[in-house]
């Protein structure tokens, strides 16, 4: 069998190809990259606004998951495991891993699935954009993600990206805003232009690829850099030769990723399942955060293979973040945050709903953003996120208060921190 050398020992060939053969190929990528790689797309196949906002959601109390196979979607992968929704008295169906953010989008649409996770940005789009009653019931984890750069570049710094090729998941995500205001904090500009045009020297040029390309993509050379979700940062590193340039979470502290997602008119047609659903999630964020290395195992395609990468990648992808495995570059500068590389705790916070509006609104994307200069960020922060049944969750089980950044005297309120 041959075998490909790197720092993490001998790596075979099968691995390295199997990010090649992952599950979200590039066909089913292709309704998230059309549209400038927006949802429209998909919204338009489905009859358009008027026929999303007035589909109605079945009405059996069956829990039925749809989830991308990252990091991510942890907590409702554990709350399935670990049985917390048969605990409060719920069926629920096996999980169905989707393989982009559209079909995603789609199936929840359609009362297919009825608890999922979103990229924040997602459900700002299709609640504002299309009218679709689409609520944020919790956060589903803090950080998660990271700048990964090849070692072709040579880029220690953000500064050194100016003319490079980065790729990012989705337009409409956390990993293009967080990116974007480290280049613009650097002095470079962000552009959208066809591959092979020419950049200037300040400009660093964006494109959304799936992130099970962004690895082989970076390992061929075909981009200087990508930004995304784990594993995927974990697998670059380990198969791909790649090197973390900055965890998202030592820009913006603590900052949300993906948010546990419900359709409206189930939660207000039937509050006493949307609660049960609750408890079982924050019942999971609280082992997940206690129990890291074993739910990494529990999710690898080598426990039960929830995730199709190797044990080794998702532990790493969970667990490793130190000072001294990331001293070159630096990828964290701010150990005194006290973090770790993911966390788990479901409280959506309203200053970081906010400060997404806020920055959304000056973050470069694909396709039409009449709707985001209509909306207020109070607004949205009252109106998108529905904070009763998590905030009662909460009160029930209290492993959430082990993860970073709660001030116990005052667990339901922070101030935003962006360091670059």
């Amino acid at each position: 069998m041959s075998t490909k050398k790197t720092q993490e020992g001998e790596i075979t060939a099968d691995e390295l190809s199997y990010l090649e053969k992952h599950e979200m190929g590039r066909r089913d990528f292709i309704l998230d990259s059309l549209a400038f790689g927006g949802l429209a797309a998909s919204l338009g196949m489905m009859g358009g606004n008027a026929a999303w906002a007035n589909m109605t959601p079945p009405k059996d109390e069956v829990v039925r998951i749809g989830y991308l196979p990252i990091t991510d979607a942890t907590v409702l992968l554990v709350a399935h495991a670990m049985g917390f929704f048969e605990e409060e008295g719920l069926k629920a169906e096996k999980p169905t891993l989707i393989r982009g953010w559209s079909p995603l989008v789609e199936g929840f649409a359609a009362g297919k699935f009825n608890l999922v996770h979103f990229l924040k940005p997602i459900p700002i789009w299709m609640r504002y954009n299309n009218n679709f009653p689409v609520k944020i019931m919790s956060w589903a984890h803090l950080n998660g993600s990271g700048l990964v750069v090849g070692k072709h570049t040579g880029i220690t710094t953000f500064a050194e990206m100016g003319g490079k090729q980065v790729a990012v998941p989705y337009w409409y995500s956390m990993h293009n805003i967080i990116l974007q205001m480290g280049l613009r904090h650097a002095g470079l500009t962000p552009v959208i232009k066809p591959q092979g045009e020419a950049l200037a020297p300040n400009e660093v040029n964006l494109q959304v690829m799936p992130p099970p390309d962004m690895p082989p993509a970076l390992a061929a050379k075909k981009i200087d850099a990508f930004i995304v979700a784990e594993p995927f940062n974990a697998a670059g590193e380990l198969l791909a030769g790649g090197k973390m340039l900055r965890f998202t979470g030592d820009i913006w502290r603590n900052h949300p990723c993906c948010t546990i997602c419900m359709n409206e008119k189930q939660v207000e047609a039937n509050p006493e399942w949307t609660q049960k659903v609750m408890n079982a999630i924050v019942k999971a964020q609280g082992y997940a955060q206690a129990n890291k290395k074993e739910v990494a195992h529990m999710l690898s395609k080598d426990g039960k293979r929830y995730l199709p990468m190797k044990g080794k990648v998702v532990e790493r992808a969970m667990t490793l973040y130190d000072t001294k495995s990331y001293e070159t570059p630096k990828a964290i500068q701010h150990a005194d945050w006290q973090s770790g590389r993911i966390d788990f705790q479901p409280w959506p916070f309203p200053s970081a709903t906010k400060l997404i509006v806020n920055e959304l609104q000056r973050t470069l994307v694909g396709g039409d953003t009449t709707f985001l200069q209509k909306i207020d960020a109070d607004f949205v922060a009252k109106d998108l996120v529905d904070y009763r049944f998590v905030k009662a969750a909460m009160e029930k089980h209290k492993g959430w208060q082990d993860a970073p950044g709660f001030d116990a005297a005052n667990p339901f309120d922070r101030e935003e921190i962006v360091a670059l």
